[in-house]
Order: structure tokens, then C-alpha cells, then sequence
């Protein structure tokens, strides 16, 4: 009984131990920060690109292609993908969508205007897009359709791939993905973003890792940005609420 008991407590010791790992994961590792941004992703053997079923926000003339990874498992020396593999539909499945957002772990975005069959790509860069917002924005009675992305763009934390524990960076685009723009600056992490039509402005918050500890917490700084969606180029600037 003692023995058990030994091994029970060295059991949970590891999980704690490895639960405290995961949970001191930094985000932002600063040993040659520019080997950060350069350093390759690693691929991984055990995924495939797909793509989803094509999503059109109301009122757009263009439809859109989410682009992803899906892990490809062998049973009895047989892909998932055989016939005969009892996976559902939902394995396939790579983003969500409601009205105005799509949402997932997307590796790209492809885009094609309705009176077309061409497509063209968002980006050449490797990103992991987590979230997309479709936004009218109303200003002199024009109207201007942007998508919002939230994602990670750098391998901040240098572990060779792109994840959510990466920094999350703002970018925005027209409708039609052209004029991919990122808003937020290097190594800071957005907050929330939310757009004023009376000012045809975005206002955005981030935070950065000032004590430079690699995690983001009370002794960082918060930084509070706007856009002007009118300027041709999208150019953030800072403001003080207080």
C-alpha cells in the first residue's frame, strides 16, 4: 500500500510539474529576437491542406476560401481519408462562420469575385489566422467593406511552429483581400479592436511584454492605437484616454 501511495504521489508531482510548464510557456522568448522573426516553421508530416466550403458575407461580391491543416492518421497502413475510415464529416472540418466572423486555425485565406473563377491568395507569409470580421463602415455616404483579422504572424515563442501561443497581431483588408495591412507593431499582443463610424476610425488596444519577462501581465504596458480608414495607407497612430 505504501508503494502505491509513492507512486501515486510521484505521478501527481509530474503532472503538476507538467501542468506548470505549460502554464510558464513564454510568449515571447528575447535571446536574438531577429532569429525570432526569420526562424522557419516547421512542417509537419502528419498534416494536409484543405480547404472549406466557400463563405460569402451578405452584401459582398466575393466568396471565400478558408485554407487549413487537418492531421492525416493511418489505420492498418490505410489513410483516414480511405473509404472505409469510420471518421464523420466533422474531421474535416477546418473553420466556423456565423454572419459576420469566421473563426478557426487558418493558414490562408484564398478570395474569388463572383463573376470570376480565378482566386487570389490573402498572403505569401506564413500566418495562423484565428479569427476574421466583416465590417460595413459607413463615412459620407460611402461605404467601405474591411475585413478584421486577428493572428499570429512571428514564432515569438521560437518553439519552430505557429500557434496560439504565439503573439496575436491586427491586420486588416478590403473585402477582397487586397491591402493586407498590419496594424499592431512587432512583439505586441492585441487586446480588442472595435470601429467608430462617425470617425471612420478603428481604435485598437495592445499590450506589451515591457518587463520582459515573456508573459504579459500587470507590470506591462498598455498602448492605445487608432486608424484613419479613409488614408490610403492605413497607417496606426497613438492616443492617450487619459
Amino acid at each position: 500500500m505504501k508503494r502505491i501511495k509513492i507512486i501515486l504521489l510521484g505521478t501527481a508531482i509530474l503532472m503538476l510539474t507538467n501542468c506548470k510548464k505549460q502554464i510558464e510557456t513564454p510568449k515571447v522568448i528575447y535571446e536574438d529576437t531577429k532569429k525570432t522573426v526569420v526562424q522557419p516553421i516547421k512542417i509537419d508530416s502528419s498534416e494536409i491542406e484543405i480547404a472549406d466550403l466557400p463563405i460569402q458575407f451578405k452584401g459582398t461580391n466575393f466568396l471565400i476560401f478558408p485554407i487549413g491543416n487537418i492531421h492525416v492518421y493511418s489505420r492498418n497502413s490505410k489513410s483516414s481519408f480511405d473509404s472505409s475510415s469510420s471518421e464523420s464529416d466533422t474531421g474535416y472540418k477546418i473553420s466556423n462562420n456565423n454572419e459576420n466572423e469566421i473563426t478557426g486555425y487558418l493558414t490562408n485565406l484564398k478570395f474569388q469575385e463572383i463573376q470570376s473563377d480565378s482566386l487570389k491568395v490573402l498572403t505569401d507569409k506564413p500566418v495562423l489566422i484565428q479569427s476574421v470580421t466583416f465590417t460595413n463602415t459607413f463615412f459620407k455616404k460611402n461605404i467601405q467593406q474591411l475585413l478584421v483579422y486577428s493572428l499570429a504572424d512571428m514564432d515569438t515563442n521560437r518553439d519552430g511552429k505557429l500557434d496560439t501561443n504565439d503573439i496575436k497581431s491586427l491586420y486588416i483588408s478590403d473585402v477582397s483581400g487586397n491591402r493586407f495591412t498590419k496594424l499592431s507593431v512587432d512583439f505586441e499582443e492585441i487586446i480588442d479592436w472595435n470601429i467608430i463610424d462617425s470617425k471612420n476610425r478603428l481604435y485598437f488596444r495592445t499590450i506589451e511584454d515591457t518587463n520582459k519577462n515573456g508573459e504579459f501581465d500587470k507590470g506591462d504596458v498598455i498602448h492605445y492605437n487608432f486608424v484613419n480608414l479613409l488614408s490610403n495607407d492605413w497607417k496606426s497612430e497613438t492616443y492617450k484616454p487619459f
